[in-house]
């Protein structure tokens, strides 16, 4: 069964999380006057992601609640899409400014449809989400206060064929009721468009409804009143299943593509090819991967051609955040890439010769985005980075790098040891642990991995945040789900 992504919302009104039913701003409950508070805890529990909806906004017809939203992004990392009364662009770049990674619009994509696709070019399809509020089959706008004349399939259609993949469907006559989900409305939209990022919005009362959407392959739901109602068990989530303590670890396949085929050397030499990239991507996506990682390791200009079209064609076969990186040495690559359909992007050289690119990244297109690997040996003399895939030293220490990449706002750091990679004896893990408590975003551990408790030990004793590792996964030596089961057993917390 895929997976399915579990999203919060909060609804904001006069600042305080709310909800409303059928979206009758007269049927209000105020659920927390700290819509913060409630942010952090949904973190906490374990969620990555975060709907948030301005109704001030939307009644208003421009952005009221972004001190609230500025609020949530700096006090979790959490990765917010913000959506409620974006007219102009000005909303747009408002709702950016205040650290939303995406925003949702629906009323202006039906009353000024090329607007809509001009800001779809001008920022990206991966960071705008087309909102469809429906009832009795047209699509609704201006707050839920007016039913257009256009019908959901076709108006999904014109904007599917420019590029449109996210989309937000909520079922205005099941919203805040607790009656369950329009399960086949949604999926009657994937078997048109099964290439799109559908969210799936209104009636859920349950676990079971959840479970339900996901046996029908709707990639994510968004859910609030079940949440703040009691309704919904967390520990009894698909997908989301603590044992541990802390947020969920999360295990991440590497594919390093060259010429359009995944490789795996040792010591980053002695390549032979593992398979396809878009069959491997979508198996370890069925598989329970939480992450993948795809590494352009030639990026030649038609090689980057290649890796971006295959970029592409992945982005149509998962429905799991994935990384890629190679040759990215500027916004205009970085903007090629995720326009791909990529979710984060990965520098390394590029950020050691000019580290002002992490900063142009995060400020351009959020912390979030920016992942900063790093490959680095222990020589006689200490940690020292490589650059040029590893061939290359420089004289710039792992820690005092990391802690730079860290303060220029990059969201996490992929730490490979090149002496571990490929060698299958285990990870760095006292590098990583000192990794861990010198810097504050998420660490990434590579390179080592040979069986399950490798990756036990990352998390224990490297306190890393992931483990990422190709050859095991590639050639068959550990399994996903088996390595999961494992890491239950010796209590971390992973999702199933």
């Amino acid at each position: 069964m895929n997976s399915i992504e579990l999203i919060p919302a909060i609804d904001l009104i006069d600042g305080k999380c709310v909800r409303l039913t059928k979206g009758d701003y007269a049927q209000k409950k105020v659920y927390n006057e700290d819509p913060v508070a409630v942010a952090r805890h949904f973190e906490a529990l374990g969620f990555t992601r975060l709907h948030v909806v301005d109704l001030d906004g939307a009644k208003s017809k421009h952005i009221v609640n972004d001190g609230v939203l500025r609020a949530i992004t700096d006090a979790t990392n959490l990765t917010v899409d913000f959506g409620g009364g974006i007219k102009t662009e000005e909303d747009i770049e408002k709702a950016f400014a205040a650290g939303a990674s995406m925003v949702t619009v629906g009323s202006i994509a039906v009353t000024e449809p090329n607007l809509f696709l001009r800001w779809l070019d001008h920022y990206g399809a991966h960071r705008m989400i087309l909102g469809a509020d429906v009832r009795n089959g047209k699509i609704s706008i201006n707050g839920w206060k007016e039913d257009s004349s256009e019908d959901l399939l076709p108006f999904l259609k014109k904007y599917v064929d420019h590029g449109v993949r996210n989309v937000l469907c909520t079922e205005i006559s099941k919203d805040g009721t607790l009656q369950g989900p329009a399960t086949l409305l949604y999926k009657e939209i994937m078997d048109a468009y099964p290439q799109l990022h559908l969210i799936a919005s209104g009636g859920v009362s349950s676990n079971a409804d959840i479970e339900a959407l996901q046996r029908e392959g709707i990639p994510a739901v968004v859910f609030g009143k079940a949440f703040y109602e009691g309704k919904i068990d967390v520990a009894r989530l698909p997908l989301h299943r603590p044992t541990g303590h802390g947020l969920a670890k999360r295990i991440i396949p590497c594919l390093d593509v060259k010429n359009g085929e995944t490789v795996k050397g040792t010591n980053f030499v002695n390549l032979r090819s593992a398979g396809d990239p878009v069959e491997l991507g979508k198996a370890y996506s069925d598989a329970g991967a939480d992450e993948l990682v795809f590494l352009d390791i030639t990026a030649s200009f038609e090689g980057r051609k290649t890796f971006t079209d295959m970029v592409t064609r992945v982005a149509r076969e998962i429905n799991i955040p994935f990384t890629v990186g190679g040759g990215i040495n500027s916004l205009e690559d970085v903007d090629r890439l995720l326009n791909a359909g990529a979710d984060k992007i990965s520098v390394n050289s590029a950020a050691i010769r000019r580290p002002e690119l992490i900063t142009e990244i995060t400020r351009h297109y959020g912390s979030q985005v920016c992942v900063c690997a790093i490959d680095a040996r222990q020589d006689p003399d200490g940690w020292h980075c490589y650059v040029k895939g590893g061939r290359e030293r420089v004289e710039l220490g792992l820690f005092d790098w990391a802690r730079e990449v860290a303060d220029r706002g990059a969201g996490e750091i992929l730490f490979t040891s090149m002496d571990h990679d490929g060698v299958q004896q285990g990870f760095a893990n006292e590098a990583l642990a000192r990794l861990a408590d010198e810097v504050d975003i998420p660490i990434i551990a590579s390179g080592g991995a040979g069986k399950p408790e490798h990756f036990r030990d990352a998390f224990v004793k490297g306190k890393a945040d992931a483990a990422l590792a190709a050859s095991v996964f590639h050639f068959g030596e550990i399994k996903i789900p088996d390595l999961k089961a494992y890491l239950r057993e010796e209590g971390i917390n992973v999702r199933m």
